[in-house]
């Protein structure tokens, strides 16, 4: 009896309309199941039916619940693959090959754990040996919701290969390679970061709720994405004119105006986007750039050029109220400005920003390039223009819309980017974020630990959960001025006390000028040093000595380290320790000398200081100075032996 190819068709048709079996998106092709532990696998499927799931020898069946979901548990089994997975329920069934039964380490966190291999050092190495590295990565898709989901938006299991390896995040895969090197067992990276996002993204709503610190703000949160609109509004309002009223400006009335005039706007750095500073974050419009040049009177009869890097949008440019540059500005173009535009003194550099960048399109508005491709050059000198003393104003009488971004609020990639992600298992967490709330990095002692918490409740498990302390960014100054970056630190110092948790100190391999620092090699080794002596209990890792006490008697500091008992060193040719602060009864600190006693401790001192009472190591955005490491070369970690008031106490997600 033949049948007509019409028939199959529909049959076919009516068999996937009324197909019903899936699985979470994390389950699939090339995927790695954490060894020895119960292994959940689950999905949805027709109400109360009956799903089968057949791996490696098990075989167990479920039934699903009225709404359709249903859960099977497999049992703990020992590394090894590659296996099928085959599920089943009536007619369906689901197949997944070539799964390995491995190690599992979620990589969460901002962008520096979003920066991709191929943009690391090493990569060029790293490509041609992929293929012979077992290691996976499943990259969850970027997304936000205000409500939890139950599923990802995508995604699938990747094999490090060639052609693949280069998107794998970089922290990530020197982690896992080094893990699956002294394992012998494949790594499954589970990626879910998002650049530039602060702690409170990642928390749960019922978390926040629950923490006296908090609470209050949870609650105010907005449930609807008209609400949210509302609150970028108000808060970009608020945040740009300094709770005063609105003022409509135009170019021509701001060129004229002294540099003073714009001491009342919010700070800003170029090169970046506008959608990282304060709460310009995800406004997209016109709006002003100011930057106040002192100069010296011989510059005022001689020509220059103005160079803004790569950006390419269109703008004005106005220097002491005269307009040299209007329309289109293409980048790594040089502007040429004629003899008589610069004076003497203070000059008012304004940019009117018409445009947000060109190429690429998703950086939006604000100035673009690298960092020493930004400035105004003379015959026999050049000024950089590149630091956070500009002044931003967006202009809010010109048509303007907001994209919504995960800090709009909290809690949405908690939402989307984690929770679908439970109750899947797993060897620990792997974090590397902060650099988003080192505006109130004091908070951060109760919002980081609440995370930790939240997720490892949420997973029912005290996974290890370890971190990488932030980098050197920004200005080298000195405890007296104070350091948000360096406070940030000491908030993740105190994340220590929670059970079965690491860090990692990347104070040596930072850029000072670079957010994003290249070296992701030794960040994702020392990640690794730490789970392998504390997940896999394997000896012969070191880590960086931390803050342990200090003696302040005879006129100086006698500071002692935890895991300092095989000896420290200075990187100096000259054998000086430097990094070092010590402070009187004033409160004042200066620089100080220092050197290592016999009994590996700190011997510290400053002929400004009789009688110290506080000491500081590299207590500063970026400590690039300090040269104090452990003699297998593991940098000592930042600290202070004081507690006194620094410049983020107080400040609150709001």
């Amino acid at each position: 009896m033949k049948i007509s190819f019409l028939t199959l068709l529909f049959a076919c048709l009516f068999f996937c309309a009324n197909a019903q079996l899936s699985t979470a998106k994390l389950f699939g092709d090339h995927m790695v199941l954490q060894r020895n532990v119960g292994v959940p696998v689950w999905g949805w499927s027709a109400k109360r039916a009956k799903v089968t799931v057949n791996f490696n020898s098990q075989s167990v069946s479920v039934k699903a619940d009225e709404q359709g979901s249903w859960k099977a548990v497999l049992k703990p089994m020992k590394e090894g693959g590659p296996y099928v997975m085959k599920i089943t329920s009536g007619r369906e069934q689901l197949v997944y090959n070539d799964v390995m039964l491995g190690e599992v380490w979620i990589c969460s966190g901002q962008s520096n754990m979003e920066f991709q291999l191929k943009n690391a050092l090493g990569y060029k190495a790293e490509r041609k040996n992929a293929a012979q590295m077992s290691i996976r990565q499943f990259h969850v898709p970027d997304k936000i919701n205000l409500e939890p989901e139950k599923d990802l938006g995508g995604g699938q299991w990747i094999k490090s290969d060639t052609n693949t390896v280069g998107d794998f995040t970089a922290v990530g895969y020197f982690f896992a390679k080094k893990l699956a090197q002294k394992l012998h067992v494949t790594v499954g990276l589970i990626h879910s970061s998002w650049g530039g996002t602060q702690v409170e993204d990642w928390i749960s709503k019922e978390a926040m709720l629950t923490s006296p610190e908090l609470g209050a703000a949870a609650k105010s949160l907005p449930s609807t994405w008209d609400d949210v609109k509302a609150r970028i509004d108000r808060q970009l309002r608020e945040y740009a004119y300094r709770k005063q009223p609105v003022v409509n400006y135009t170019p021509d009335q701001l060129a004229g105006e002294p540099g003073s005039f714009f001491n009342t706007w919010q700070n800003g750095n170029a090169p970046g986007a506008w959608q990282w500073m304060g709460k310009l974050y995800s406004y997209q419009g016109q709006g002003f750039m100011q930057k106040t040049i002192k100069l010296d009177s011989l510059y005022a009869n001689q020509g220059s050029v103005i160079r803004l890097g790569q950006t390419d949008a269109d703008l004005s440019i106005y220097i002491n109220g005269k307009r040299v540059q209007n329309g289109t500005l293409p980048g790594n173009y040089q502007l040429n400005v004629p003899a008589g535009v610069w004076k003497g003194g203070d000059n008012n550099l304004l940019i009117n920003l018409v445009s947000p960048q060109k190429n690429p399109s998703w950086y939006g508005t604000g100035l673009y390039g690298a960092g020493s491709d930004l400035y105004v050059r003379f015959a026999d000198t050049t000024i950089n223009l590149a630091d956070a003393t500009w002044h931003t104003m967006p202009d809010l009488s010109k048509p303007y819309y907001f994209d919504f971004l995960p800090n709009n609020t909290a809690f949405m990639l908690y939402n989307s980017m984690i929770n679908p992600l439970i109750p899947y298992a797993i060897a620990g967490v792997i974090w590397y974020q902060g650099e988003s709330n080192v505006d109130r990095s004091y908070q951060y002692r109760t919002s980081f630990p609440l995370m930790i918490t939240d997720w490892r409740n949420r997973w029912k498990q005290d996974f290890p959960f370890l971190f990488v302390q932030i980098s050197s960014f920004g200005s080298t100054q000195d405890s007296n001025s104070g350091s948000g970056w360096a406070e940030l630190r000491e908030a993740q110092n105190v994340a220590l006390q929670l059970p079965n948790t690491g860090m990692a100190v990347t104070t040596d391999i930072g850029d000072a000028f670079n957010i994003h620092p290249k070296d992701k090699l030794d960040v994702g080794y020392r990640l690794a040093n730490k789970a392998l002596s504390m997940a896999y209990h394997l000896p012969g890792f070191s880590e960086s000595p931390l803050f342990l006490s200090a003696d302040f008697t005879g006129g100086y500091a006698t500071v002692s380290f935890t895991h300092a008992e095989n000896g420290l060193m200075v990187k100096d040719k000259y054998g000086y320790v430097k990094g070092f602060e010590v402070s009187g009864a004033d409160h004042k600190f200066y620089y100080a000398q220092a050197v290592i006693t016999d009994d590996n401790k700190v011997k510290v001192w400053c002929r400004q200081v009789a009688q110290p009472i506080a000491v500081r190591y590299a207590w500063t955005d970026a400590p690039i100075d300090a040269n104090l490491f452990t003699k297998d070369g593991i940098p000592v970690g930042p600290f202070r032996s004081d507690n006194w008031k620094g410049i983020t106490e107080g400040k609150g997600f709001e």
